[in-house]
């Protein structure tokens, strides 16, 4: 079972976070921050993994640590999750259209974390949510989960819809990259025998 918990706890934040890799994109995420808990739960619903959240912040300074730790242990649960990444697709790539806006990702579990991020918002919040916050929660995760992952929107205008086209993409890529690829059963899709 590809099934994992993590638990950190530091000054500033209390998470712990639950994952299954071939759930049904059940979710059960509480953060504190109602639209991040909503991307969240697009984000299991559409890679299809089972994501149980329980993140305590320290929400009366701002939102940043509660947002970029949440990445930083969802990571970390993928990853370990993932053991030692053999048997995986290891590459994804998704396309998320939503309305006038379009949006793509591309992600690849090589244990060689990045993150390109090309997303740019009109507008400062979403919701009571600053903006700059949600690139670090995909460098968090990216940096944590061994993933190369790169965001792109490519036009849009409502900072609502590009944010959750960016979630779904990176989700839809992400569950590509997991998926098992039979060919490579039980083998590092990696000319150098491992990840």
């Amino acid at each position: 079972m590809r099934e994992a918990e993590v638990s950190r706890q530091t000054k500033e934040t209390d998470i712990t976070v639950k994952v299954n890799l071939d759930g049904q994109g059940k979710s059960d995420i509480q953060t504190g921050v109602g639209f991040f808990d909503h991307m969240l739960e697009s984000f299991s619903k559409h890679s299809a993994i089972d994501l149980h959240v329980r993140t305590k912040g320290d929400l009366h300074i701002d939102m940043h640590h509660t947002v970029e730790d949440t990445g930083i242990v969802i990571g970390q649960a993928i990853s370990k999750a993932l053991g030692e990444f053999k048997g995986i697709s290891r590459f994804g790539h998704a396309y998320i259209p939503m309305d006038e806006t379009l949006s793509r990702s591309a992600i690849d579990l090589c244990n060689r974390p990045y993150l390109v991020w090309k997303v740019v918002f009109a507008r400062d919040k979403v919701g009571d949510m600053d903006t700059e916050l949600f690139k670090e929660f995909f460098h968090a995760f990216a940096m944590n989960s061994g993933g190369c992952v790169h965001v792109e929107n490519l036009y849009g205008e409502n900072s609502h819809h590009i944010i959750e086209s960016c979630f779904k993409a990176l989700a839809r890529a992400l569950r590509q990259a997991i998926s098992p690829d039979q060919v490579f059963a039980g083998e590092a899709v990696s000319t150098k025998g491992s990840l």
